[in-house]
Parts: structure tokens; sequence; C-alpha cells
């Protein structure tokens, strides 16, 4: 029986991060309340029901973390994983692809999911409707954004989770979080426009929006139609950059990180590493290859941008008046950083990008529900910047701010100093060493100085108003329980810094395997070179698709034969 289960699994191992959450979500939805006692943040709740939704949200994304560490095993051992949606091949179907990768992001989303749902349970998911059911929606659109193989897919994926992130930013009500929330929703829904732009540009010019396929198709085309392959890879850097929070587009991200509740800010502290993915996932597959004149146009403005979006951040935390601005604005120097990496285009630095990545996401949602646990002891002034009651327990949570700003400055032998040691010297050699070792030692002091001001404050500076009243109670274990959690996965990155980095090297090398990728997602389906003889497939057969066989470069050839009895399948262009 068990053995049955996990063969079950492994056959349909890329569809469980899709299909897991999405059915999760629709139980909880079943389980919403019918009733009771509305509470003061507008939430109605019956108490058995809701104990139930923790529950099986717990259960499910504690089986999801578990099948995700399986995947990364699995994408480890057998390299690429595809699995046809209706069994359809691709390109005319519906793919979804596990790789070293996608596995990775998938583990990371489960590492910062669990404890954050497990904070959550502490009272929050009780402030609103329908909090854990949107929960699961968010999970389903990061892990299908991360394991599709189809770019338009990629679109709704990216939707999927965006409209759950549009209701949880609102989750406990307020005048604060509905005024950031209006800005967020419209400047995503100006970003969806774009993307949805920028694929009908590919689709018109390549007839697919498969990465494999297109990753095979770009390179053929006629100069004539380069330039406009060149501006729809500018539109998606765009959206993929204000996803990612690049300058000029990260103005939307520290209002609404801040204002956030604690675990939802804590859940998108991955949502910019969703755009970072993207960036790497589409232009590498589709438009990377050694064609250099790919890839200077978007380089040439990623790196840059880049940096200055890590020194951007950096300044806007130390220009912070409340520590959750500043730990928003830390996200956003992060995000630099790590655009940073993508940009210089070497192997290495993109590995080193990759561990970076890992502790900057688990590093900033353990602040984000620190910077809670902190405000709770602090009375009406809350996580200001201002003097107030000294916290009832400065060692606790004085330690654990110590050790999260310690890492976030990337203080030696933390992984934040590891991860940036790694940076520096992936850049060695490169005509933009100078300023990446400028900004990331000058980001990185600045983090600490900001930081260190914070911590003074709160613990040292201690003159509460007239008339404040001190909190009477400390903060509960359950909620220190996934902070510790988190940033204990933060230290592990550190002892075990050596297997990590090996695996992100293997990542990048599976990543750049264009050649293998193609062949693994396409098959006999994949298009033969140019200038030559598609390949054989099996007797009489052609390897190369029927659709779009005026395509330059291309030898127009047969489809594969069909058994006498069956009918061909109608390819419909129409839509993606």
């Amino acid at each position: 029986m068990t053995e049955s289960l996990i063969a079950l699994w492994a056959q349909h191992a890329p569809l469980w991060p899709v299909v897991l959450p999405l059915a999760t979500a629709l139980v909880l939805l079943a389980l919403a309340d019918r009733g009771g006692e509305v509470n003061a943040q507008g939430g109605a709740h019956d108490p058995t029901r809701l104990r139930w939704r923790r529950r099986i949200a717990l259960a499910s994304t504690l089986l999801g973390a578990l099948s995700a560490v399986g995947l990364l095993g699995l994408a480890d051992r057998s390299g690429w994983q595809v699995y046809p949606l209706g069994d359809w091949p691709a390109p005319f179907g519906i793919v979804l692809v596990l790789d070293r990768l996608s596995a990775l992001m998938v583990v990371l989303t489960y590492a910062v999911a669990l404890p954050v749902l497990a904070y959550a349970c502490g009272g929050w998911d009780a402030r609103g409707r329908h909090f854990h059911a949107l929960f699961q929606f968010q999970l389903m659109g990061l892990g299908g954004a991360f394991v599709t193989g189809d770019a338009f897919n990629l679109f709704v994926f990216f939707e999927v989770l965006l409209v759950a992130s549009y209701v949880l930013l609102a989750h406990g009500q307020g005048p604060q979080r509905f005024k950031v929330a209006v800005p967020y929703v419209t400047l995503n829904l100006v970003a969806s426009g774009l993307f949805l732009l920028g694929l009908a540009m590919l689709y018109a010019l390549t007839g697919t929006l498969n990465l494999a396929d297109l990753g095979e198709r770009l390179h053929r085309l006629p100069d004539t139609e380069t330039a406009l392959a060149h501006a729809a890879g500018m539109v998606l850097l765009v959206v993929f950059g204000f996803k990612a929070a690049l300058l000029p587009l990260h103005l939307w991200l520290p209002a609404t990180y801040a204002a956030a509740s604690a675990p939802v800010a804590a859940l998108f502290a991955i949502m910019t590493k969703v755009g970072v993915y993207a960036i790497v996932r589409v232009h590498w597959t589709a438009f990377g290859g050694d064609e250099a004149a790919w890839v200077n146009g978007w380089t040439q403005v990623l790196l840059p941008l880049g940096l200055a979006t890590s020194v951007l951040g950096v300044f806007g935390a130390l220009a912070a008046g409340r520590l959750s601005g500043l730990v928003a604005w830390l996200t956003v120097s992060s995000s630099g950083t790590l655009l940073a990496a993508v940009g210089l285009l070497a192997p290495e630095a993109l590995s080193a990008a990759l561990y970076y990545l890992i502790h900057s996401t688990v590093l900033m949602a353990a602040l984000f529900l620190l910077v809670e646990l902190v405000g709770a002891q602090r009375g009406p002034v809350g996580d200001g910047l201002t003097p107030a009651w000294a916290v009832r327990e400065p060692v606790l949570l004085g330690g654990l701010l110590l050790l999260a700003a310690a890492s976030a400055a990337g203080l030696p032998p933390l992984p934040g100093f590891l991860g940036k040691v790694m940076l520096l010297q992936a850049s060695s050699g490169l005509d933009a060493q100078p300023w990446v070792w400028a900004v990331l030692l000058g980001v990185g002091f600045l983090s600490l100085l900001g930081l260190a001001r914070a911590g003074v404050v709160l613990f040292w500076h201690v003159a509460p108003a007239d008339g404040q009243a001190m909190p009477d109670a400390g903060t509960p274990r359950r909620l220190i329980a996934p902070v510790l959690l988190l940033l204990a996965l933060g230290l592990s990155l550190a002892a075990g810094a050596q297997a990590v980095r090996q695996y992100t090297d293997a990542a990048v090398r599976q990543l750049l395997d264009r050649e293998g990728y193609a062949q693994a997602v396409l098959g006999p389906w994949r298009a033969a070179p140019q200038g030559a003889q598609p390949p054989a497939v099996g007797a009489g057969e052609a390897a190369v698709r029927p659709y779009r066989g005026d395509l330059k470069g291309a030898v127009p050839a047969a489809a594969p034969a069909l058994p006498a009895d069956a009918q061909a399948p109608v390819v419909d262009r129409s839509s993606p």
C-alpha cells in the first residue's frame, strides 16, 4: 500500500504543488462559517468550524512541505519531470515541469508558509473571513508559478496568487490597509495588462507560449522580427521587475508590506522572489543562450537598476519611522541585490543569488513576525521607533532581533555573510566588480546601522508618554515558536552552506542546459535545427510540429503518423 502511494505521488509529482492547496482551499470554503458572533474586526466564526479549519490547513501545509522535500530529492536524482496535463504533449497542451530550480522554490514556499500559518493560528486568522482558504489559494498560485512550463499559465498563476493577496492584504481591516490596498490592486492590474501584451507579442511572432518552444523559435526569427521580440522581452522584464520591486517600480512595496498583518507580510516575503524567479526562468529559457544580442539589452538595465534598488532600499530603511517600515525597505534592498546578481549573467553569480534568495526570504519572514511581537509589548506606540515602555521580554526579543539584524547586515558566520561573500567572489574579474563590491559592502554596513538604531530605541530608550499603560503580558510561546523555527532554518543555511551551494550549482547548470530542457519538454515534437533534416521518431515519423511550418529556418514535415482508426487532433491557434 505504501509503495503504491509513493508510486502514485511520483507519477504525478509536478501536479501536487497545485492540486493539494487547491483541494484544501475548496474544503476550507465548504467549512466556512454559517453564522456566529461577529468580532470587533468583522469576522464571524463558529469556534468548532474555526478549529477544524486550522487543523485542516496546518495538516495540508505540513503535507505540502513533506511533499516539497520529496520533490527536491526527485528533481535532484531524476532531472526534468514533465507532466502533460490531459496527456496532451507540449507544445499543444499545458505542461508542468519540475527541475532543481522549481523544486527549490516550492520547498522555500512551504518552509515559509508552515511557520507563518502556525503563527496566524494564534489569533490573526480569526480577524477576518476565509483566511485559511485564501492562504491555500496563495500557495496554489506560488506553486503553480514555479512549476509551469508555459508563459500564459505563468500569467494565470500570477493572477491566482495576486487575487488571494488582494484580500489577504485587507485581512483584519483597518483604514491603513484599505488605503494601501487601492494602489496595490491598481498597479498590479496595470502590470497584468502589460503581461498579456508581452505574451500577445510573443504569440504573434512564434505561434507558441510554451517556454521550451519559445526558446527554440525566438532564435530562428528573421531579422525583420527580432526587434519586436526584443520589445516583448522588455515588456515582460518590466512586469517581472514590478513584481520584484525593481527601481523605479518599487514604490508600492514598503507601504503595502508595512501595513499588512504580520503573517500576511511574512508570507509576502516570497512574493518579490516570484518576480526574480520569473526573470530567471523566462529570460534564460526563452531568451537566453549564447546569442549575446538577445540578452545585452535587458541585462544592461537589470544590473545598474538592481544595484540602485539595493542602495535606495537601505536608505529607506534608515529613514523609516516604524520597525515594520524598516523591514519592508530592507526587503526592497535584498530584492535589488538579487536582481543585480542575476544581471551579472554569470553562472557563479546566479548560484550565489539562489543561496542569498533562500536566506533573505526566510529572514524577512521572521523579521515581519518579530516586528509584531515587539510592538505588542510597547503599548499604543507599537513598533514605532519612539521611546515607550520597556518590553517585558528584552532578553528573548532583543536576542532574536539581534540575531536577525546580524544576518541581514551580513556579519560572520551567519548565512547573510556567506551569501554576500559568494556574490562578491562571483563578481571577481567582471567589469562591474567595483560597483558590486561597493554596493554590497556599503549596503551591509548601512543595514547594520539602521537595525542598530532601531534596537537602541526599542530596548534602551525607555520613556513612556504620560498616561501610557504598560502591557501586562508577555508573548505566548505558540507565537515565539514560528519565529524560532524561521531563524533556525536560516542558521541551518550556514551549517549546511556547502551542500546548499552544491545544489544551487547543479540547479544553475540544469537551467543553462536549454538543449536538455527542450528535449525533455518537447521530445519528438521538437523543431529541427536550422538547415538540418528532422530526426526520426519512428519508422517514417518526423519530429517537426505541423503548425508554423513556414518559420524561417525550420524544415516543414508531416506530423507523426496516426493509427488508421484514429482522428488527428485539431490545433486551434486562436488562443495559447
